[in-house]
């Protein structure tokens, strides 16, 4: 059976199951397109089915590749949909309710099959200058019965036919593809390089722009400068440099990313900023490309580039590459693709020039590799130059560069140990008595119109909701709070996960340190949990006192202990104005109170 053969190849390929109803569709909806081809006269052009969009793991139902009259490939991407009856939600243009469908309203099929259009535009070099049309095909559905969905096409790449319209259809398809074989049209659309277009890269260089309101001062300039030096340089050798930019929590890493990414793209130059991490991703994605999805587009994952062209891009910027991991194989990974290729190895090769930009002292979980040390040794082993900028200026904690020296020196990965507080002008260190008393602190500098987030160490069970509200987990005396949302979607007034830290209602949550890495808050709570605690004048861990499932099997105690006093730096480095401590452990929060005083 035709189902069979595509979930086979799925699995195999994609390592993707589908289900039942998938499979029942396929049965259903293929054998239609198929016969309409075929009596159009086109049963040369190829259908390649369940087409996956480059750099996602979206699928289109089908692409027909072919060539046009007069000798081009051509290609329509087909949504096939075995809807029979369907209307407009709430008279919203752009959502439809179909019956006997549950999950609420739909995306109009047009517009969901011109957003797989506009995006292959976007990113599969094939299609520059080629024919590409979009078509919702709803086979089962007569005119009478979808009446509202009729009237929203609005371009070639959203147009829509029905069963009454399937002469139109086979017309339609007359019109764009001639009689002959679509082999080769197909060949070469699954063989494209994949990189953004020059059109993508024009708009994210005008959304980029209207965020730019930072100057790059001293070392963020030079690392800038030498960024763009690199592309120059290695367009004009023909080669491949590789750029280090090193430096500790709020030194500007991240503006230098979004500066050079917004000036390359003003240049015509390929290019794609990458993360190892959800929260980070997705606060990019929504505060540059904001009601522009397209621009959304040119944020990625550093597990997007195991099957991308060797030096596709002109750069690509790993922001955050402290995340960077051994390799990108996850449950989701194509067969193909299981080659056990470093990640590294990925990222590296898929720009002339790539950028990596980190702070070794923010790898907290097992199997995170990034470090200079790593990268250069990688970079240099495959006879590439590297240059490498530090960035010394502080400019989270208030610019204290007191206050981070004495996290560092907190945490023993600084100096000879911990050391008095001794107080900074641009930066506030309280001990609260209490984890009541820390909130009520906080909450006073909201009400004054700061922003503020408390976190702890990932010392409480983290439960799903119940009952549409989060469990109050993080349990301390009489006090309790939840973790912030698990997921990316919000539960009553609690932000996705993704958003905790800069969203509105982030703060009745306790954010760990998967949530507040990459993002700054003016006011910064921190439980110290009973994972570290104070014994002797220095912290100790206590692997056992974990929740963390990562760290519950894969780690040896001295890999824990790194990685751990690595969360708190991160956890305690968040704050722009000031940072409330106060730990679960009477000893340790005797320590804190005599340090800080």
């Amino acid at each position: 059976m035709l189902s069979e053969r595509i979930a086979e190849h799925l699995r195999v390929a994609m390592r993707v199951n589908p289900g039942e109803s998938e499979r029942r569709s396929w049965d259903r909806s293929l054998p239609v397109l198929a016969r309409d081809l075929v009596d159009a006269g086109l049963g040369q052009v190829e259908m390649l089915v369940e087409y996956q969009l480059p750099l996602t793991s979206k699928r289109a139902d089908v692409v027909l590749a072919g060539v046009d009259h007069d000798g081009n490939d051509a290609y329509v991407v087909v949504e096939l949909k075995q809807w029979s009856r369907a209307e407009s939600y709430e008279d919203d243009e752009e959502l439809v309710l179909v019956e006997s469908m549950p999950g609420g309203p739909k995306l109009h099929p047009s517009r969901q099959v011109g957003q797989y259009c506009e995006y292959l535009r976007d990113f599969v070099a094939a299609l520059d200058g080629r024919q590409l049309g979009g078509v919702a095909y709803l086979h089962n559905a007569e005119d009478g019965d979808v009446l509202d969905l009729l009237g929203q096409v609005t371009s070639e790449e959203g147009r829509l036919f029905t069963k009454t319209r399937r002469g139109a259809f086979q017309e339609y398809l007359k019109t764009r593809f001639s009689e002959a074989p679509g082999a080769g049209a197909g060949d070469r659309l699954l063989e494209s390089a994949i990189r953004p277009s020059k059109q993508l890269m024009r708009l994210g260089a005008e959304e980029i722009k209207k965020q730019e309101q930072f100057v790059l001062l001293d070392e963020q300039r030079l690392a800038y400068d030498l960024v763009m030096h690199a592309v120059k340089a290695a367009h004009q050798a023909d080669s491949k440099r590789v750029v280090l930019v090193t430096g500790g929590p709020g030194s500007g890493k991240s503006v230098i990313a979004l500066s050079v990414l917004g000036e390359l793209f003003r240049q015509g130059r390929t290019a794609l900023h990458a993360t190892g991490s959800s929260a980070f991703t997705t606060t990019l994605r929504n505060h540059v490309g904001k009601g522009t999805k397209r621009v959304k587009d040119l944020f990625k994952y550093f597990n997007s580039f195991m099957a991308a062209e060797k030096n596709s891009l002109d750069v690509l910027i790993c922001d955050e590459a402290h995340r960077i991991r051994e390799t990108s194989v996850n449950r989701y990974t194509k067969a193909a693709l299981r080659t056990g290729r470093p990640q590294i190895d990925e990222l590296i090769a898929v720009a002339r020039v790539p950028v990596f930009l980190l702070d070794e002292n923010q790898v907290v979980r097992p199997g995170e590799l990034g470090s200079p040390a790593e990268i250069r040794a990688y970079a240099e082993g495959q006879g590439f130059t590297v240059h490498e900028v530090s960035l010394d200026a502080q400019f989270r904690c208030g610019g204290s560069a007191a206050y981070e020296d004495w996290v560092l020196r907190l945490l023993g990965l600084r100096g000879d140990g911990p050391v008095p507080w001794q107080g900074d002008d641009h930066f506030r260190v309280e001990v609260a008595e209490s984890p009541g008393a820390m909130e009520k602190r906080l909450q006073g500098e909201l009400d004054s119109e700061y922003s503020a987030r408390m976190t702890a160490g990932y010392c409480w069970r983290w439960s799903d909701p119940v009952d549409g509200e989060l469990v109050p987990d993080v349990r301390i005396g009489g006090w309790e709070r939840p973790w912030n949302v698990k997921g990316d979607r919000a539960v009553g007034m609690a932000p996705p996960s993704p958003m905790w830290a800069t969203a509105p209602g982030g703060f009745g949550q306790v954010g760990c340190v998967y949530t507040a890495q990459g993002f700054e808050y003016d006011w910064n709570g921190v439980i110290l949990g009973p994972d570290l605690v104070i014994r002797g004048g220095r912290f100790t861990a206590v692997r056992e006192a974990t929740k963390d499932p990562a760290f519950k099997k894969t780690t040896s105690p001295q890999e824990y202990d790194r990685l751990i006093r690595h969360t708190y730096k991160v956890l305690l480095t968040r704050g722009m104005m000031g940072t409330v401590l106060y730990s679960t452990d009477e000893e340790t929060q005797g320590f804190l109170d005599g340090l800080v005083g």
